[in-house]
């Protein structure tokens, strides 16, 4: 569990860095990512990197990311792990963005280290609008 939770705050911190490539180190290189996003899934740590890219460059200065209500449940080479996150910050059009998203990761352990291999982030929606619900707090 220490690992997992070293692993996630190295993502943090690259997400506040708008470091794509650290973000996408701790990837194995076959991820499947069910982003909150377009399109259903990416395949592959370069796809995931890419869309990262993309992502973390809307943004002007640092992205806020926190994480909170972490929960790992970890085996001996399969875990995964469930949180709310927050991110925070401005975008280069100058609108801001203050929004909880939902993610859960699942980890592989690759000699000796922990990999994510699958990664699902959503927002809840309004079933009779069919719209985000992006003012959700926790």
């Amino acid at each position: 569990e220490d690992q997992i939770r070293a692993l996630l705050d190295e993502r943090v911190r690259a997400i506040h860095d708008r470091d794509a490539q650290a973000l996408v180190s701790a990837c194995a290189p076959d991820i499947v990512s069910f982003d909150a996003l377009p399109p259903l899934q990416r395949l592959g740590a370069e796809a995931v990197r890419a869309r990262a890219e993309e992502w973390l460059g809307w943004y002007d200065g640092p992205v806020g990311y926190d994480i909170r209500d972490l929960r790992i449940t970890a085996g001996d080479d399969t875990a995964f792990a469930s949180y709310l996150y927050r991110v925070t910050g401005t975008m280069t059009n100058g609108s801001t963005v203050d929004m909880w998203v939902r993610s859960t990761v699942c980890l592989r352990k690759r000699n000796g280290d922990w990999l994510i291999a699958h990664e699902h982030t959503s927002v809840p929606f309004d079933a009779e609008s069919g719209r985000a619900t992006l003012d959700l707090k926790p």
